[in-house]
């Protein structure tokens, strides 16, 4: 019988056996280091969100000004796991970023176009902040005038003067229906006229979202019968719409509304007791806990 090996390949396998075995016997058992507590990974993320600008050497810093004792190391092998990029990276600024901090400084009105049963064409003017979602129905004509407009946006801008309001910027599309006066009047009280792009409703999208919704919600589910009929709909969708819906860009709450606490109590839960309120004849629902 043949081998298919030589004697030397066989003593050389019982060597690294033995070498092996040799090595984990001997290896000295480490204890390692400890992982990193729950909250102060927490409380890294944290630092580097509310900052951007900071590395890993910074957040170590201020970590150790709290008094918190851990490596650099670990705050890098941190920021690694959770896939953040280095600091100039995360420091650079986004459009979302950009027009999120511009806000509270920004307005936005546009005409909407509705025909009564009557056939008369009517034309309604409403503006929206940007920070609060806060909507305003500023007039309804059939005829919107330059002198109208005019008029509209002067009891518009002491409108905002009362409420504390601090818009710098009005964001508006090109409509003719808009006269080169209401510019002036909006210059005086410090806002500056910014006009969209030619066929780009995109650039005035919160606006243009809540006429879709007051389409969708009200003026194609209502038969408008005359100008006070209008009139009386959009001031009920204008309460509404700034008192109750929830906005995902308000964290779930409403313009005028904050977001309500949160029920933990068991018996609260099993025994709800909702309220329902009906506008213009059940077009419009709100919901509430009863008293």
């Amino acid at each position: 019988m043949r081998l298919l090996v030589r004697p030397d390949t066989v003593l050389r396998w019982h060597r690294d056996l033995m070498r092996r075995r040799h090595a984990r016997i001997c290896r000295p058992k480490r204890p390692g280091r400890s992982p990193t507590v729950p909250s102060i990974r927490a409380l890294i993320l944290r630092l580097v969100r509310e900052h951007p600008s900071w590395g890993y050497r910074r957040v170590h810093g201020e970590l150790t000004t709290l008094g918190i004792k851990v490596a650099p190391s670990t705050v890098w092998e941190i920021l690694k796991q959770a896939a953040l990029d280095p600091a100039p990276e995360r420091a650079s600024t986004t459009w979302a970023d950009f027009l999120r901090s511009q806000a509270d400084a920004l307005l936005a009105c546009a005409f909407i176009e509705t025909v009564t049963l009557s056939g008369q064409r009517q034309y309604v003017l409403a503006v929206i902040e940007h920070a609060t979602r806060r909507v305003r129905v500023l007039g309804i004509t059939a005829h919107p005038s330059a002198n109208w407009v005019t008029q509209v946006i002067r009891n518009l801008v002491m409108d905002l003067e009362d409420a504390g309001c601090r818009a710098r910027f009005l964001l508006r599309d090109r409509d003719g229906k808009f006269p080169i006066l209401m510019d002036e009047v909006l210059a005086e009280a410090g806002i500056t006229t910014v006009l969209t792009g030619i066929r780009m409703p995109r650039m005035n999208s919160i606006m243009e979202r809540w006429v879709q919704s007051c389409r969708h919600k009200l003026l194609d589910r209502c038969l408008v019968w005359n100008e006070r009929h209008l009139r009386h709909a959009l001031r009920e969708y204008e309460l509404f719409y700034n008192g109750h819906p929830a906005h995902q860009a308000l964290a779930q709450a409403a313009p005028l509304r904050p977001v309500p606490e949160r029920i933990t109590e068991p018996e609260r839960v099993t025994d709800l007791k909702i309220r329902r309120r009906a506008r213009l004849g059940g077009v419009l629902h709100e919901y509430s806990h009863a008293a």
